[in-house]
């Protein structure tokens, strides 16, 4: 099983990263503020404008470690990558699945599947952990109705279908988001999903959890020999990482959602780390961004066990562990691919 090493982050946009040696130099105004050995580092992930070396661009394409360059508000921008890796059998493989609608609505019904009943598990730790603090009854009917929602995935019929399962049970699922806010309700306050960009506090945070979520499935993807941008639930789109997509949805609730609900719950992030530009759109301020790392570099250090492969491993391998069985799938070594179904 591969290593989950340390993810860098640089979170001022007036920061240069270069390259010394076998170290990632960070500075401002020409002046050096740290350096960090690059052996110790699994992805470099920088939000601002002002960029990096192209010595250290090519170091971090040779020695596969990801460079990944954000906007300040979170959102993905690009990604420096080396050589293709994988079998090219493995990929025409993976394009076939993609060609094929019922073949990719297998794989489709159980990654929905694994994200309505993660979702609906999300909701019963709520009931499980705060029972004198949540509407009980509210929060069991929600479990109910995403109980439903994921037996009707599994039979759905066509790709539209399954669609349409996956948007309700969405909606189902953030009806009571808000519910499982229990501190800072006056600056927390969770009504309606909103992207790009987001307009309030908490889809500020929830944004850049899924942004960093999709860039982590990108990287495992690609570690095993996947190609991230064809996918078999989202569509093909220029520059969009349609596979990495479908691999994230699966993680929103129990890797995301939770920890957003953490970060509030137990204050760790608070009104003051986020600001509203002139155009309405929120996002963390530089402290703010600060916090948000370090617990998510936290998060990603915690230990489960899979589900699938009883074994124990860091949060942070997850969308390794998933790609490496949806490559296995593809290859035929698994008679399916078995999404990943937290509880």
């Amino acid at each position: 099983m591969k290593k989950l090493l340390n993810t860098l982050y640089v979170t001022s946009p007036d920061r240069y990263l270069s390259l010394d040696g076998e170290n990632v130099v960070i500075l401002a105004d020409g002046s050096e503020l740290g350096r960090v050995p690059l052996h110790n580092l699994e992805r470099i992930m920088t939000f601002g404008y002002t960029g990096a070396s192209p010595a250290l661009m090519g170091k971090c394409a040779r020695d596969g470690i990801e460079l990944v360059f954000m906007s300040g508000s979170g959102r993905f921008l690009a990604r420096v990558e080396g050589e293709v890796c994988g079998n090219v059998l493995l990929r025409r493989e993976q394009y076939r699945i993609a060609d094929d609608d019922k073949r990719s609505l297998d794989i489709a019904r159980g990654i929905i599947c694994a994200k309505l009943f993660n979702s609906r598990w999300t909701v019963e730790r709520a009931l499980r952990d705060h029972a004198l603090r949540v509407d009980t009854v509210k929060l069991k009917h929600c479990s109910e109705l995403l109980k439903g929602s994921a037996g009707a995935a599994y039979e759905a019929a066509d790709m539209d279908t399954l669609r349409g399962i996956e948007g309700e049970g969405a909606q189902v699922y953030f009806s009571v988001l808000d519910d499982m806010i229990l501190q800072q309700k006056d600056d927390f306050t969770f009504t309606v999903r909103s992207k790009r960009p987001p307009k309030d506090n908490i889809n500020a945070l929830l944004s850049l959890a899924y942004s960093l979520a999709a860039s982590m499935c990108t990287s495992a993807l690609t570690a095993v020999g996947l190609d991230p941008y064809v996918g078999f639930m989202h569509t093909d789109r220029p520059g969009r990482r349609s596979l990495a997509l479908d691999l994230v949805e699966e993680l929103r609730s129990p890797l995301c959602d939770r920890f957003v609900l953490t970060l509030i719950n137990k204050k760790m992030i608070s009104a003051d780390d986020l600001e509203k530009r002139e155009d309405g759109a929120v996002m963390l301020t530089e402290k703010g961004r600060k916090a948000f790392f370090t617990a998510w570099q936290s998060r990603k250090n915690d230990e489960l066990r899979h589900p699938f492969l009883d074994e124990k491993l860091e949060w942070g391998m997850v969308p390794y562990s998933q790609a490496l069985l949806l490559a296995r799938f593809i290859r035929g070594d698994l008679d399916a691919y078995p999404p990943f179904m937290w509880k």
